[in-house]
């Protein structure tokens, strides 16, 4: 019946190279990278976490890589997602570096621990006994 009718004919062809098209499946190291650099990017911005982000960053730099190369075989997407993982990863460990820089550089200024310092005791003065 479809065969009789023009409009439908070329249904079957569609459908059958969106089937095609279906079957490639994203790498699994494409998604795993855009989460470590999300996580390592969200990690990073909190100075707290810092540390975490750079490991997660780093992670996430390796499996990009890997996500990138997975995305080179036939039946296999991901090439987009590896890269922005790749970026996110990145930017998460640069980051945490210059986090760890400021830190390090604030507390070897006498200085500005100094001030620190002072302040803490101004507020711990201004407390209610």
């Amino acid at each position: 019946m479809s065969a009789s009718n023009p409009a439908m004919a070329g249904r079957g062809d569609y459908a059958q190279s969106r089937g095609e098209r279906g079957s490639a499946k994203t790498s699994a190291a494409a998604t795993f990278a855009l989460v470590f650099g999300v996580a390592a990017l969200i990690s990073s911005l909190t100075v707290i976490l810092s540390v975490v982000g750079l490991i997660l960053g780093i992670i996430g730099v390796i499996v990009g890589i890997a996500g990138m190369k997975m995305a080179r075989r036939p039946g296999v997407t991901g090439r987009s997602i590896s890269i922005a993982g790749l970026v996110l990863s990145a930017l998460a460990v640069l980051v945490a570096i210059a986090f760890a820089a400021g830190v390090t550089t604030f507390l070897n200024d006498r200085a500005a621990v100094d001030r620190l310092q002072q302040e803490v005791e101004d507020l711990r003065n201004e407390l209610p006994t």
